[in-house]
């Protein structure tokens, strides 16, 4: 009973749009006094300190911030002109293109509203003047801004990992087939729909031009190989990484010109506040975390899905939709900091590999992040498209079902996303 009070005053406080980490504290202490009395609350701040400040989390602000210097510093534009030359031949081709930055611009952010505001605000304006529909526009840059939260670097991966008690390194791994995939998939739809709108080829293949704008674009490809080789060759950890591509974002912006004091401070408060948000989260999350412990509901919600089926594929079918349900109305960070320490003893109970389930959690999310009414990539989409949600989501249901394709792929043929783990790791 005092369980379902405490959820209750959490979703009213929400729906009363007090901040979701602020919610989930006041929430958390108010069951710890139910259960245990004020002694309870000695430790709160001690607690919340210590769940936020783990090594692996430092990883999270170093990607936010790599990515807000690699736009301030002129390095998307240099992206967006190489993968026009490359992608522009063909019909849609800014499409593509749209699709091709992201998946780039996904290995250093590892957040997918920051890949939204970077290369949305400029490729959407430029879409709409060729003549795409601006719920087609924001459609594109929405669901290809979900491979941010796939490909490695991920900032959600990252939370998973930490409350998961698993490895970074190899969720990162886990995630590149799944979203390399995904892109395919969603260039194979933004293709159907150039052919039925008739959109323009955006320019002649001309490989004097690709191989200038590849040239001036050379420094930019660094990043991924700095933070995807040296993770994958075992040479630093995911948050060593992290810190390396803050350096390298810095000295490829110093190279270019364009990153001067003004810039790299907005850089600096932009990531600074993206943090915050999420850093408020986990700690939040902690005193949940301990109140959920200690009345018991991780151990009586994984027996009472035992006690129903022990068949693990029929378990994450039910996991599968409770995640598709939550991620309508929780933003990622706050869903994977709320239910998976709740989740975590099932899947040890019924034998699922950690880092397999991961990646299902992580793909539902993604989804979470085109589906109203929360729907934050979607919605800083369409702000910058300056189109009705409801609209765009119509169209963007066609991406969308490329994403529960790959997620279906991952969850019942896990050689996909474990193909590489267990090529590196085991």
């Amino acid at each position: 009973m005092i369980v379902a009070a405490i959820f209750l005053a959490l979703i009213v406080m929400i729906c009363f749009n007090v901040p979701i980490a602020v919610a989930l504290a006041i929430s958390a202490i108010l069951g710890l006094l139910y259960i245990e009395g004020t002694g309870s609350l000695v430790t709160v701040a001690l607690d919340m300190y210590d769940g936020s400040t783990k090594f692996s989390l430092i990883a999270i602000p170093m990607f936010v911030l790599a990515g807000a210097i690699m736009n301030a510093g002129g390095i998307s534009k240099r992206l967006i002109a190489f993968v026009s030359a490359l992608l522009g031949f063909i019909r849609g081709g800014l499409a593509m293109v749209n699709i091709g930055v992201s998946l780039f611009f996904a290995e250093i952010s590892g957040s997918a509203v920051a890949d939204v505001a970077a290369t949305g605000s400029i490729l959407i304006p430029a879409m709409k003047r060729k003549g795409y529909p601006g719920a087609l526009a924001a459609s594109v840059t929405s669901s290809s801004a979900s491979l941010a939260i796939i490909i490695p670097p991920s900032i959600p991966m990252i939370l998973y990992a930490v409350s998961a008690e698993t490895s970074v390194e190899q969720l990162f791994v886990a995630g590149v087939v799944p979203g390399l995939i995904g892109a395919a998939g969603l260039m194979g739809v933004a293709y159907w729909f150039a052919r039925r709108y008739n959109l323009p080829i955006e320019e002649a293949f001309n490989t004097a031009h690709l191989k200038r704008t590849f040239l001036d674009a050379l420094p930019t490809f660094a990043l991924p190989v700095i933070i995807l080789g040296g993770i994958f060759g075992g040479i630093v950890t995911a948050t060593e990484a992290a810190g390396l591509a803050v350096l390298a974002s810095l000295v490829i912006g110093a190279y270019y010109r364009e990153l001067d004091f003004k810039h790299l401070k907005e850089a600096m408060l932009d990531g600074g506040v993206q943090t915050a948000v999420v850093m408020l989260l986990v700690a939040a999350s902690v005193l949940m975390g301990g109140f959920l412990t200690r009345a018991q509901i991780p151990q009586d919600l994984a027996q009472a899905i035992i006690d129903f089926t022990d068949n693990k594929y029929v378990i994450l079918l039910i996991l599968n939709f409770l995640f598709l349900v939550i991620g309508f109305f929780l933003h990622s960070a706050a869903a994977i900091i709320l239910v998976v320490p709740i989740i975590i003893p099932l899947i040890q109970q019924a034998g699922i590999d950690p880092i397999h389930f991961g990646l299902v959690v992580t793909l539902n999310l993604a989804i979470g992040q085109q589906t109203p009414p929360v729907a934050s990539v979607l919605i800083t989409a369409c702000s910058i498209a300056r189109t009705n949600i409801w609209e765009v989501t119509k169209v963007n249901i066609y991406f969308i079902a490329v994403l529960l394709t790959v997620l279906m792929i991952c969850t019942y043929v896990p050689q996909v996303p474990l193909f590489l783990v267990e090529l590196f790791y085991r």
